[in-house]
């Protein structure tokens, strides 16, 4: 399983996808999901927040067919069964994108899982609880790394 968008590995993310840009979810695409899955989770977070990781979109029971999300995810109005939010750090429940403290550059995770159910958690579970849901179920996942940093 493989997850893209318009950033490579390892290398900056767009600033239009960041807080000093439109703030919106990149495009990401997901290839060679698994024929068995019954849904897929997507976590993005950064590990190299002061405070410990920090979560900036969690989503779940997004359809196994779904092989692209367009920038900023409208397709989640369309989409059956609706897609559900967790919590991220500033304790919304959509994506918020990488505004790290000025200094060395962080990593943004893009995680993708293929999961073998549904999942039955309440819109604005926390990560913890999305990753407990998901324990047993796993079929793959995938992970993109992109970076982003204040200079000033």
């Amino acid at each position: 399983m493989l997850i893209q968008s318009v950033f490579e590995s390892q290398q900056v993310i767009p600033i239009e996808y960041t807080c000093d840009g439109k703030n919106l979810s990149p495009p990401l695409k997901f290839l060679q999901v698994p024929a068995k899955a019954k849904s897929l989770a997507l976590i993005v977070e950064d590990p190299d927040a002061p405070g410990g990781t920090f979560d900036h979109w969690l989503v779940w029971n997004l359809p196994p067919d779904l092989v692209e999300l367009t920038e900023g995810a409208k397709e989640f109005a369309r989409l059956l069964p609706s897609p559900v939010h967790g919590v991220n750090g500033y304790r919304n429940t959509h994506y918020d994108g990488p505004c790290p403290p000025v200094g060395k550059p962080h990593h943004y995770h893009f995680q993708l899982y293929a999961l073998d159910v549904l999942l039955s958690l309440p819109k604005g579970s926390s990560k913890q609880q999305l990753k407990e849901a998901m324990q047993g179920h796993l079929l793959e996942q995938a992970e993109l790394v992109g970076t982003y940093q204040h200079d000033e």
